[in-house]
Order: C-alpha cells, then sequence, then structure tokens
C-alpha cells in the first residue's frame, strides 16, 4: 500500500487541518520541520509521495499554482485537490493527479481517467449530496477515474482511527484502486487499511507526532 504525505496550503503556508473547520486552521510549524514555508517543509520530511490541498483555492479566495507546480516537481507522485469546479479543469490539470472532490464539483461530474475522484465525508456522509458513501460508490461506478478517495474531512487531524465496517462496505463497492484520508493515528490504522485491500493512505498529524515513522513516508509504502 502507498503511503501518501498530507500538505494542506493556505494563505502560503502550510496549515495543520483538524475536522475540517478551515477558517481556525494555522501554520504547522510544530512538527518535524521548523518551518512552515512549503518549499523547506518538504524538504525537511522528503516524502516520495504527497496529496496537497489548496484551501484557497477549495474555498474561493486565491489559489498556490506555482508554489504546487514546484512541489509536484520534487516527488515521485502528486496529487492535488485545487477545488476543481469542473470537469474542464480536472483534465487539464498538469505536472500532477488530479483530485476532483465532490466538496467543490458537486453534481458536476464526468469522465476524468487520469484523476481521482474524492468522496469528501463530514459526518459519515458524503458532501454535497447528503449521503452514504457506498451509495454515492455505486452512483458514479460508471464513470471513468483513475481511482477513488475516500476523504474523512470530520476526522483530519483528529487520529480519531478507523471504522473496519465502513472500510469493508467502501472496498466492496470500488472496483478502482482505492485511498484513504482522514483520522489515520497509527502504524495499526495502516495495516486495516492494507488488510481491507486499499492502496493507499494519506496521513500527516500521526507522522508529526511520531505515530507513524518518517522513513515509512519517505519509502512511500506500507507492507
Amino acid at each position: 500500500m502507498n503511503l501518501i504525505l498530507a500538505l494542506d496550503l493556505k494563505g502560503g503556508v502550510v496549515v495543520h487541518g483538524r475536522s475540517g473547520a478551515r477558517e481556525s486552521y494555522r501554520p504547522l510549524d510544530w512538527g518535524l520541520s521548523s518551518s512552515a514555508e512549503p518549499a523547506a517543509y518538504l524538504a525537511a520530511l522528503r516524502p516520495r509521495h504527497l496529496y496537497i490541498a489548496d484551501l484557497d483555492r477549495i474555498g474561493g479566495t486565491g489559489d498556490h499554482d506555482g508554489t504546487i507546480r514546484d512541489l509536484a516537481r520534487q516527488v515521485e507522485t502528486c496529487y492535488v485537490d485545487a477545488g476543481f469546479r469542473s470537469m474542464d479543469e480536472c483534465r487539464n490539470a498538469r505536472g500532477f493527479i488530479a483530485v476532483l472532490g465532490t466538496e467543490t464539483a458537486g453534481e458536476v461530474l464526468g469522465d476524468c481517467p487520469q484523476a481521482l475522484l474524492s468522496l469528501d465525508c463530514r459526518d459519515g456522509l458524503v458532501t454535497p449530496w447528503g449521503e452514504d458513501p457506498v451509495r454515492s460508490l455505486l452512483r458514479v461506478r460508471h464513470l471513468a477515474f483513475a481511482g477513488h478517495l475516500l476523504l474523512d474531512i470530520s476526522a483530519v487531524g483528529t487520529g480519531r482511527g478507523l471504522d473496519p465496517d465502513l472500510l469493508a462496505r467502501v472496498r466492496a463497492a470500488s472496483e478502482r484502486p482505492l485511498f484513504y484520508g482522514g483520522g489515520v493515528r497509527s502504524t495499526a490504522d495502516l495495516d486495516l487499511l492494507r488488510d481491507a485491500g486499499f492502496d493507499g493512505a494519506i496521513v500527516a498529524t500521526a507522522v508529526h507526532r511520531g505515530c507513524i515513522p518518517l522513513d515509512a513516508i519517505r519509502s512511500g509504502r506500507w507492507s
């Protein structure tokens, strides 16, 4: 299973997310990097795979396009949620793997075979559809995507752990490569995701707290 470092950008710096309350996010300068400046942060952690959320783009208040291009060139694989609001935006992304989030795309969905479709969940339901993730997966299973991401926004930064039953149901509903992000708290959670058949795990807080080894992020694999 691939291990992917999450990096949230807001106001030009790396921030620490918690429970999706983005207005309260603060610079992440307390973890394994002494700097929240994106280039310095990435140089300190040196991940193999990277997931970037441009919170300014998602919120419609700006962008980090140049920074993202620079960061993407420094890793083997870079996934980016840049608040894509149309299929054309998603299909025209270059230099990284686009992540189309239901939070910003809503009903504007179509084939995008080079991108991941992110089911953005709050309180257990996919935003903005207000439905169970499995139902959402069944709804979009006919669309061509490179893979699916189950992103529990409510659990981001909390280390609350995972729901084994939900993982099993989601894995059974998706026939594509499947990724998970939000609330992963330990190596035991990584084992759970691996054993459930997930192809990738997106982590950050647990790495900074020493609950997931930095060497694992640098190798990009969990086995």
